[in-house]
C-alpha cells in the first residue's frame, strides 16, 4: 500500500514538515555530487554504527561529536527510493502532527522518535559496525504520533496489483496498523542477522516513541464529533 494523501486539513502551513523534507532532500543532492568512493566515507562518518555508540568508541576520529551521529544519521538517505519514501510519509502524516505539536514541539519530538529508534536498533544488535541512516526511525514515531491522533481519518491509497492497481480511500487504522505489522514481522524474522539491509527494528523503536510521547508533546486525542467535523 503507498499512502497518497489525507483527508485531514492543517489549519496552517506545515512549515517544519516542509522545513525537515528541504533539509533531507538538501543533504541528498549535497551527498549524490561526491565521488563514489567519498560517498562510503561520508556515510561511514556521519552514519550511527551501533558498535561506535554502545562501546562510546570511534573506529575512527569523525568531523562531529560521536553521540551526534545519533542526529545527523537522521539526514542521509541510502538512494533517491529510500528517500523518496520516507519524505512521502513525513509529507502525508507530518503535517497534521506539527499542527497539533506546534512546531517546537514538533521538532524536538521528530527527533525524540528518531533517538527512540535508534536505541531500538543499538539493543538489538550492539555489535554491529554497519552504518544506520535514514529518517525512517523519526518519521515511525510520527506515524505512531499520527495513529493515536487521528484514529478514524482516511487516507487515499495506492494498491499495486499490476495492471490493475487501484487507489482508494482506506481507514488510518488499517494503512498505519498494516504499516507497523509488516514492521514488526520483519523485525522478528531478521533479528540477530549481521548482513545489511532495512532497519526493521529502528522503525518498530520509533513507532513505539511516538505513541509514548505523543500525549505529553500533543496532549490527547480530540473527541470524535470534531473528528467527523473534520472529516
Amino acid at each position: 500500500m503507498i499512502p497518497l494523501r489525507d483527508n485531514i486539513p492543517s489549519s496552517r502551513a506545515p512549515v517544519l514538515t516542509i522545513g525537515l523534507i528541504a533539509v533531507n532532500v538538501l543533504v541528498y543532492i549535497i551527498q549524490m555530487m561526491l565521488p563514489p568512493q567519498e560517498v562510503v566515507e561520508f556515510i561511514r562518518l556521519y552514519g550511527l554504527i551501533p558498535l561506535e555508540i554502545s562501546s562510546g568508541n570511534p573506529f575512527i576520529p569523525h568531523p562531529v561529536p560521536l553521540y551526534a551521529t545519533i542526529f545527523t544519521s537522521m539526514f542521509i538517505h541510502g538512494g533517491l527510493f529510500h528517500l523518496g519514501g520516507n519524505m512521502l510519509y513525513l509529507w502525508i502524516f507530518g503535517d497534521n502532527v506539527e499542527d497539533r505539536m506546534g512546531r517546537q514541539k514538533f521538532l524536538m519530538f521528530y527527533l525524540l522518535s528518531g533517538v527512540g529508534a535508534a536505541a531500538a536498533q543499538i539493543w538489538a544488535d550492539p555489535a554491529s559496525k554497519i552504518p544506520m541512516i535514514g529518517a525512517s526511525g523519526a518519521i515511525s514515531g510520527v506515524l505512531g504520533a499520527y495513529l493515536f491522533l487521528f484514529p478514524h481519518a482516511r487516507v487515499l491509497t495506492l494498491i499495486p496489483l499490476g495492471l490493475f492497481s487501484r487507489v482508494i480511500e482506506i481507514p488510518a487504522l488499517v494503512v498505519l496498523g498494516f504499516w507497523i505489522i509488516v514492521q514488526v514481522l520483519n523485525g522478528v524474522m531478521t533479528f540477530g542477522a549481521k548482513a545489511g539491509g532495512v532497519a526493521w527494528l529502528a522503525h518498530v523503536g520509533g513507532f513505539v516513541a511516538g505513541l509514548v510521547m505523543v500525549i505529553p508533546f500533543a496532549g490527547r486525542r480530540k473527541r470524535r464529533h470534531r473528528e467527523d467535523q473534520l472529516l
